[in-house]
């Protein structure tokens, strides 16, 4: 007998997360995912310029590493942004703001491209770039990145 009430009791316990994601209306929502992919979008135009541009030219290997930084650094904002408008999107059980969310993953990619860009370019400069290392720096960068642009609830 006391099977089933503790049954019960353990399947409302483990469900009330599950109740919890998707809680918020999607006009409250929309607005903070919507901020994220704004600035998604104004990092994807800066990376397609740089992607359709011949590599810059530097007069010292001090100036191409603050080129690299910069650009690295842009890739980290733009994951951070893709990622927090996902967070903020799983707080709402709409599927239209999911899926606007969803959406911008694709724009990974490009970072990736330019990554290949940016070692090409290094090479130019005399210097090399490995892909893999500074991929795993950007990875390690984006959660606090993400935890400095996340908007107050």
């Amino acid at each position: 007998m006391t099977r089933a009430p503790l049954a019960a009791l353990l399947a409302a316990v483990l469900a009330t997360p599950a109740l919890a994601a998707g809680v918020k209306s999607a006009e409250e929502v929309r607005p903070r995912v919507d901020h994220h992919l704004r600035h998604a979008e104004a990092l994807a135009r800066h990376f397609a310029s740089v992607l359709d541009a011949s590599c810059p030219r530097f007069a010292s290997a001090g100036e191409w590493d603050g080129y690299l930084d910069g650009e690295v650094e842009r890739v980290v904002l733009l994951m951070a942004h893709v990622e927090q408008a996902w967070i903020e999107a799983k707080t709402t059980g709409d599927d239209d703001v999911r899926r606007v969310a969803k959406a911008p993953r694709k724009r990974l990619d490009q970072a990736h491209a330019l990554l290949a860009k940016l070692s090409g370019c290094a090479e130019r400069h005399g210097a090399s770039l490995d892909q893999l290392a500074l991929w795993r720096r950007i990875e390690r960068q984006v959660p606090q990145r993400q935890a400095e642009i996340a908007l107050p609830q």
